[in-house]
């Protein structure tokens, strides 16, 4: 499985209409197998489906999000587990071994926009 995060130096970009650039990591048997980054332009959000689609990844998770591209990225197939915050590869790590990211992850003031489930295998 795949899993997009959008990212800011080593970080979960805090806003996704601001963010440039994705982790793509790959997981298998609970760990990240491989990363690679890719630019996005988040103004977009129908090419970044269709780029998510063409890279095989089902899963994006971002920081705050706004209402329009988050309908547009859930209406094109994409798991979206939004308003996440912290370390990209420490939230990556966690979500690999099927750990929740809430409460521990999501940003302040968000918790009743807090993701449910979108592990993997959920």
């Amino acid at each position: 499985m795949k899993v997009a995060i959008t990212v800011w130096k080593d970080r979960i970009s805090p806003v996704f209409d601001a963010s440039r650039r994705l982790l793509i990591a790959k997981i298998e048997n609970a760990r990240v197998t491989d990363r690679s980054y890719v630019y996005f332009d988040p103004g977009w959000p129908a090419d970044l489906v269709k780029t998510l689609a063409m890279l095989d990844v089902p899963v994006l998770i971002c920081g705050a999000v706004s209402q329009a591209p988050a309908t547009i990225i859930n209406t094109g197939g994409i798991t979206l587990i939004p308003f996440i915050a912290g370390e990209a590869d420490r939230v990556l790590e966690e979500y690999a071994k099927g750990n929740p990211l809430s409460p521990t992850y999501v940003m302040p003031g968000c918790g009743d926009r807090a993701p449910k489930g979108g592990q993997p295998g959920s």
